[in-house]
């Protein structure tokens, strides 16, 4: 028998399972002050609650650093976000630019956001962006919500209305299939959605466009991941139209080479 030998005493006691009495919360907010300078225990406070989510921290990541080929044709995209705060309130810096090499940007812009937790894996995000490329001006109003939905899938959608009273809308949701320690797969989906035509834009009315991409990365380290992949990308309804009649395509299939890093 392993248990030959055990034997409890005689006068052993159970120990009771029960709430604290009343009187364990009757005593002072603060009992080490009775002991210690109180005002040098308030600084010790501070200090604690700073390192422990009250400190200002900083990140870039540079998300999507990539070089694509489509059909002949060489192009480009840079998709980065900046932002700097605390465990609530942040203010993020986002930019994107597309476009083929030896060309002006095709697509452009920047968003400054203030950016206030509202749940523990979400953000509600306002601010403003601007797109700073050739053709029409415009300057949006921004609404949008940020976070991790069950299952770790990262989503970022928002809304955005123009100087000019236009109303445009953007999902993206990503999800990272770690294969190995290192080694990532990522599926990827962008929709664009519009509710009127802004024919001088070459924007329909509706779902104006769709992106969906896989990126198998490799972590050199988890700050530096360079990656290949595919993405498969379509115009559609009007937006599709506009497209057609200024010579372009209403969509193709890119093979794709970036990295992924961050500090």
């Amino acid at each position: 028998d392993p248990h030959a030998g055990h034997v409890m005493p005689a006068d052993a006691v159970e120990i009771p399972l029960a709430p604290p009495p009343p009187e364990a919360g009757n005593g002072p907010a603060h009992a080490a002050d009775a002991i210690y300078d109180p005002a040098t225990q308030a600084r010790s406070r501070r200090g604690l609650a700073k390192e422990h989510g009250g400190m200002l921290a900083t990140r870039f990541v540079a998300d999507r650093a990539e070089v694509r080929w489509t059909q002949g044709r060489e192009a480009y995209v840079l998709d980065s976000d900046f932002w700097v705060g605390g465990d609530k309130d942040k203010l993020w810096l986002k930019g994107e630019v597309e476009g083929e090499f030896g060309r002006a940007p095709e697509t452009a812009e920047v968003q400054a956001l203030w950016s206030h937790a509202i749940a523990p894996f979400f953000d509600l995000q306002t601010g403003i962006r601007h797109d700073p490329v050739k053709g029409p001006d415009r300057t949006h109003l921004v609404l949008g919500l940020m976070g991790i939905a069950p299952y770790w899938f990262e989503i970022d959608a928002a809304a955005f209305l123009s100087t000019k009273g236009e109303l445009t809308a953007r999902f993206e949701g990503e999800y990272d299939w770690r294969m190995t320690n290192r080694l990532i797969l990522q599926p990827r989906v962008e929709l664009n959605l519009a509710a009127q035509n802004v024919p001088e834009r070459g924007i329909g009315a509706g779902l104006r466009s769709a992106e969906a991409g896989l990126r198998l990365r490799y972590e050199v380290t988890p700050l530096f991941a360079p990656y290949v992949g595919i993405e498969v990308e379509r115009a559609f309804g009007r937006t599709a139209n506009y497209r057609q009649r200024e010579g372009e395509r209403r969509g193709g299939i890119s093979a794709l080479t970036g990295i992924r890093f961050s500090f």
